[in-house]
């Protein structure tokens, strides 16, 4: 049976990563805002910054979407472990959904394969974090423990 581990030990360098990534994307963002200032919104130009190619449509989003995942990792409690999940299940659908435009007039923001690559290695570690961030009273992360233990002990694993 699948399950959530509830106070896992390594939650705070999950926390951690999500804050990172949250601050890459605010800064990467900012750095966008200023390189593409002046351009249209949906520029399809070639500026790059840190890396990735932008425009100031996805410059302006990353800001905005970077503060809310900087907001999931410094949240307490199990709303930053949901922001999370949600978050990280956005980054991956969003990766595939660019990717599929990526050659066309469809890329509104201005993608590249590394923005694609990216935007999936964010999304599988925020979903990581998600997955290891529950927290809950001492006696539910026990009983989970016990379950968990109980469980192996039986299938032999």
């Amino acid at each position: 049976m699948a399950h959530i581990p509830i106070n896992h030990p390594a939650r705070p360098i999950y926390r951690v990563l999500a804050g990172l990534i949250g601050l890459y994307i605010v800064v990467f963002g900012i750095f966008g805002l200023f390189e593409t200032a002046g351009d249209d919104f949906f520029s399809r130009s070639s500026h790059w910054v840190l890396g990735l190619r932008t425009n100031l449509a996805f410059a302006t989003v990353s800001v905005v979407f970077g503060l809310v995942v900087l907001a999931g990792a410094v949240l307490p409690g199990n709303f930053g472990h949901l922001m999370n999940l949600a978050i990280g299940v956005v980054f991956l659908v969003v990766a595939i959904v660019m990717m599929t435009v990526l050659q066309t007039e469809a890329n509104i923001l201005n993608f590249s394969m590394s923005t694609v690559v990216v935007s999936m290695l964010f999304g599988l570690v925020l979903l990581a974090t998600g997955l290891y961030d529950k927290v809950g009273p001492p006696e539910l992360a026990e009983k989970e423990r016990e379950t968990r233990s109980s469980s192996s002990a039986r299938t032999g694993r």
